[in-house]
């Protein structure tokens, strides 16, 4: 008996070492099983759940009060505090601009022409009359602004009656004899000290392009002074490395940065001679060859605009709040501008609505897919390309080409700008939108490219702070 109680011990012992040496050659097996079903789980759902928020949570068909907007900004969930890195992607250039040509029947798009208000009397009844740079443009006439068809509109540089004093902008008149030799320009513009300059990398850029593309920047005195300080001065010839600098006299606005929409959203009237111009905000350092730019998102997109999309929000809704979040601009003028552009037909992506003016939220879709996935659906691609202009975009970066359409569409983004906030993300799709849908069977080609190919050719950095220190001349 006593034989028999030991062996059945040991045969028990010996099945326990046996179930624990299984357990441990299985058990991670099965963790990690369990882990990847999870996540798995929590990827599919959690694009559900995200979605079913923008489509049930924020969607409203009809104007909302700032109150509403309150509502909807502060009923929301805390989110957690996570950064996004954003890197740049491949921009496919040619590799050099030698034999470069633009492309036969290129400028073919639709045709049709504008001149400029640039003078305004006294109206009749009107006793009390301050000239304004945007001039005092009436509801009518900015209805009107909106067809693609031969018209004189506002679009900047309004004086007033002789013996009043002038609206703003001032240049010297050798800096306007250079401006109108341009061609294909380069601009940007750094206002109040707010920037450093940024110079171009050099080895970028190619000689032709270095001795046919304008390169400029506008100053104003308090900023040259503040470079000059740092010693950054312009040579004989006005040049702080490639930038050509030119100072802007008596600045139109109290705000610097709708002063900036200026030379952003104007530079076919500044640079009246000019076929092509890029805009490149001051945070940024160009990192590409002005004419490889061209070919890439103009020429070989066949597009007259190209503005990429934004890196963080694809509505406008969206943006309305963020903007009210960080303080960007009054709460007040923010909900003016918002609620009368919902008066005259700015809506919401619906989903269920296949005719919505605003189908880039399913881009966004696509594009959550994509970083899930970790690779590119080309389908996404075509569809984005063709929807997702009617959102967000980033403005730091501008391509266009001096067309008609164009030119009106920065002429008619500008007086939003002008009229409203200086936030001219509130005011793209808006702009766009109501061009489009005023003219039909008159299209815009317009080009909203990856925001990710901006980073590529544009390094970004932080604007001016008082304990930052100004970068090595390059």
């Amino acid at each position: 008996m006593a034989f028999y109680r030991l062996g059945g011990e040991w045969s028990r012992s010996r099945r326990w070492r046996r179930f624990a040496r299984v357990w441990m050659q299985r058990c991670p097996l099965w963790i990690f099983s369990l882990c990847l079903l999870s996540l798995i789980y929590f990827s599919f759902f959690g694009i559900k759940v995200q979605f079913h928020g923008l489509r049930h949570g924020q969607v409203n068909q009809g104007i909302f009060s700032s109150n509403e907007i309150g509502e909807l900004e502060f009923s929301r969930p805390p989110r957690a505090k996570s950064r996004k890195h954003h890197v740049p992607c491949e921009v496919r250039f040619l590799e050099s601009v030698d034999d470069l040509v633009e492309p036969e029947n290129y400028m073919k798009f639709v045709q049709f022409s504008l001149t400029y208000i640039t003078k305004e009397e006294i109206p009749d009844e009107n006793n009390i009359f301050k000239p304004q740079f945007g001039g005092h443009q009436t509801l009518k006439q900015r209805e009107n602004s909106y067809y693609a068809r031969n018209q004189t509109l506002h679009c900047g540089f309004v004086k007033g009656p002789e013996g009043f004093p002038s609206t703003g902008f001032d240049l010297h008149e050798k800096d306007k004899e250079y401006m109108a030799t341009c061609k294909v320009v380069v601009s940007s513009c750094i206002f109040g000290s707010s920037d450093f300059l940024r110079r171009p990398t050099k080895s970028k850029i190619h000689t032709y392009s270095k001795k046919n593309v304008c390169l400029v920047m506008f100053l104003d005195e308090l900023t040259l002074a503040k470079l000059s300080s740092e010693g950054q001065i312009p040579d004989d010839n006005g040049y702080i490395g490639l930038w050509r600098i030119i100072v802007v006299k008596n600045l139109p606005y109290a705000d610097m940065r709708k002063t900036g929409k200026i030379p952003k959203f104007l530079s076919h009237r500044l640079f009246q001679s000019a076929r092509y111009s890029i805009w490149i905000d001051s945070k940024m350092r160009l990192q590409a060859d002005p004419l490889l730019i061209l070919e890439y998102f103009l020429w070989r997109k066949r597009s007259e605009y190209a503005i990429s999309n934004h890196y963080d929000r694809h509505c406008v809704w969206e943006e309305v709040l963020q903007n009210k979040r960080l303080n960007k601009y009054n709460h007040s003028a923010i909900d003016e501008q918002f609620r009368f552009y919902q008066s005259d037909g700015l809506m919401k992506f619906n989903e269920s609505d296949p005719s919505s003016p605003l189908p880039s939220c399913l881009c966004h879709f696509h594009v959550l897919v994509e970083q899930i996935l970790s690779f590119p659906l080309s389908s996404c691609d075509r569809f984005c390309h063709y929807c997702v202009f009617a959102d967000v975009p980033e403005g730091s970066f501008i391509v266009r080409a001096h067309t008609p359409m164009s030119n009106l569409f920065s002429c008619l983004w500008f007086n939003e700008v002008n009229q409203f906030t200086s936030r001219d993300q509130l005011s793209f799709a808006y702009t766009f939108l109501k061009l489009r849908r005023m003219n039909p069977g008159k299209s815009f080609f317009l080009n909203m490219f990856k925001d990710c190919e901006r980073r590529a050719i544009a390094k970004l950095f932080h604007h001016r702070t008082e304990d930052s220190h100004p970068p090595p001349a390059s």
